[in-house]
């Protein structure tokens, strides 16, 4: 069920280029996020008026709120190469040997999702962060040695989604380490007009208003949201997206006012229908839904729980009062939470 979600941060591979085109490419396009737009754009102008690299950037997140955005955003503002690659295709030190070995000098190295890297890769990026070096092993067994390669000046951009599964060392080589916060529903407004004045899409600020607050403060599902209400408005109406028109396309997609999508919905229907709102266990309550528990832990827990809608307990999941109230249901006896 989850590959069918518009309301989760995850990209897809279908949506890849598109996604990338509706990318802003400065600081000055990016919405959002002002104190760390402050933070990098004087770490940028301090290093290219000093003729330096910028110090190494983490930044950090939930999916979809721009951290690939961002580290080509310092490659551009910078005017030097961006090299992207990911934390899972870095299988052997080879491989990050390779990609080290081909950087120009300042070149961005952008790694996603980097605590997904294996830990000897891990050691091979040390010296090079530190020293812009790297140790290399020639042949094997007793006459095996060690020399060490120059490496040009670079900077590495890396993204997590889990900041707590990065070793301490690792960590601890980033001179600058942003969370992205979720955004307000008035950024996302912005955010939506624009990337309707890149579709060519004609749209009311209700209607942006409307995309905006059902979007779970994250670009990249406003931008999702956006581009099927475009569809319902193209083919049901004359192409311009209104508030009524915005609410509508929603409904058909099955958004609610919340956000909330099928999956969410059901969820919570579960705890406080089949389960008098808990407190129920995570397996129990997965198998009710007929998901994985893991799907439901990590997919639709989270914005739950930042709605006030549930509630994690050691004898399990309660749904709250808030909760009762958005299903349009209440039991005599319940106790609200």
């Amino acid at each position: 069920m989850d590959d069918e979600r518009l309301v989760t941060g995850d990209l897809p591979e279908e949506e890849r280029a598109f996604d990338a085109a509706l990318r802003p490419k400065s600081l000055a396009e990016f919405v959002g996020q002002e104190r760390i737009k402050e933070q990098l754009g004087l770490l940028i102008d301090g290093a290219r008026a000093r003729g330096e690299t910028v110090d190494h950037l983490l930044f950090s997140g939930p999916p979809g709120l721009g951290k690939t955005t961002l580290a080509g955003i310092v490659a551009n503002e910078l005017g030097v190469g961006f090299q992207p690659t990911s934390g899972p295709a870095l299988d052997r030190p080879g491989d990050l040997a390779a990609i080290l070995t081909n950087l120009q000098e300042g070149d961005v190295l952008f790694v996603d999702e980097i605590h997904r890297m294996p830990r000897p890769v891990e050691e091979v990026l040390y010296p090079a962060l530190e020293d812009f070096q790297l140790d290399v092993v020639l042949g094997k067994g007793p006459s095996a040695r060690s020399i060490r390669l120059d490496l040009p000046r670079f900077t590495l951009v890396a993204a997590t989604t889990r900041p707590g599964r990065i070793t301490l060392p690792l960590r601890e080589r980033f001179g600058f380490s942003p969370r992205l916060d979720y955004y307000s529903p008035e950024d996302l407004a912005l955010v939506v007009r624009r990337s309707a004045g890149i579709l060519g899409v004609a749209i009311a600020e209700e209607g942006a208003m409307e995309i905006a607050r059902r979007s779970r403060g994250t670009p990249r599902i406003a931008n999702r949201l956006l581009r099927r209400v475009r569809d319902v408005a193209e083919v049901r109406h004359d192409g311009e997206i209104t508030g009524e028109i915005a609410r509508d396309g929603l409904a058909v997609f099955e958004v609610d006012e919340e956000g909330l999508d099928r999956l969410d919905v059901a969820v919570l229907a579960a705890v406080v229908r089949k389960f008098g709102g808990g407190p129920v266990g995570l397996s129990t309550l997965a198998a009710a839904v007929g998901e994985e528990p893991d799907t439901i832990e990590d997919v639709v827990e989270p914005y739950l729980l930042q709605l006030g809608f549930l509630q994690r307990t050691p004898r399990g999941r309660i749904a709250t009062d808030r909760a009762w109230r958005h299903l349009g249901e209440r039991v005599d006896g319940a106790l609200p939470i």
